[in-house]
C-alpha cells in the first residue's frame, strides 16, 4: 500500500467511524452493509426513544449524571443537543421511571459504540465490498 493510499484509507476509516456515531447504522451503510445498517438504526433508535419515553427527556443529564451521560452520548451527537436543553434543570425526573429511562438510553449508546467499532473494522478489513456485491446479486436475482 502506498503512503497516499494508506492516508486515503485512514481518512475513510475516520469517516466511517464518524458516520456511525452521527447516525446509528450509517457506518455500516457506508461499507455497503445495508440490511445490517437498517437493523442497527431501528434497534438503537427505538431503544433510545423508549428510554426517553419512560424516563422523560430529563434522563439526559450531562452535569449530575456524568458517567451515565458518557454512555448516552455514544448514541449520537444529538444527545449533546438534548443535554443543552436539559441543562437548565427544568426537566428533572426522579424514581424508577428515571432509572429505567437512564438505563435504556445508556444501553443504546453502548450498543452504538459496539456498532461503531464493527463498522470501522469492516471498513478496515474491506469486508463491506464483498457484502455489497452479494447484496447487488440478490437484487438482480
Amino acid at each position: 500500500m502506498t503512503p497516499k493510499n494508506k492516508f486515503d484509507h485512514t481518512i475513510f476509516l475516520i469517516v466511517v467511524g464518524l458516520l456511525a456515531w452521527a447516525v446509528p447504522g450509517a457506518g455500516h451503510f457506508a461499507v455497503k452493509e445495508r440490511k445490517r445498517a437498517v437493523i442497527i438504526f431501528v434497534t438503537i433508535t427505538a431503544t433510545f426513544l423508549v428510554g426517553l419515553y419512560v424516563g422523560s427527556i430529563g434522563v439526559i443529564d450531562s452535569v449530575g449524571a456524568r458517567p451515565w451521560y458518557m454512555a448516552q452520548i455514544m448514541t449520537s451527537p444529538a444527545v449533546g443537543v438534548i443535554a443543552n436543553i436539559t441543562s437548565s434543570g427544568q426537566y428533572e425526573c426522579y424514581g424508577r421511571p428515571a432509572d429505567v429511562g437512564q438505563i435504556y438510553t445508556c444501553i443504546a449508546g453502548l450498543l452504538n459504540l459496539l456498532c461503531i467499532i464493527s463498522a470501522v473494522y469492516m471498513a478496515y478489513a474491506g469486508r463491506g465490498e464483498i457484502i455489497g456485491h452479494e447484496e447487488e446479486e440478490d437484487a438482480v436475482a
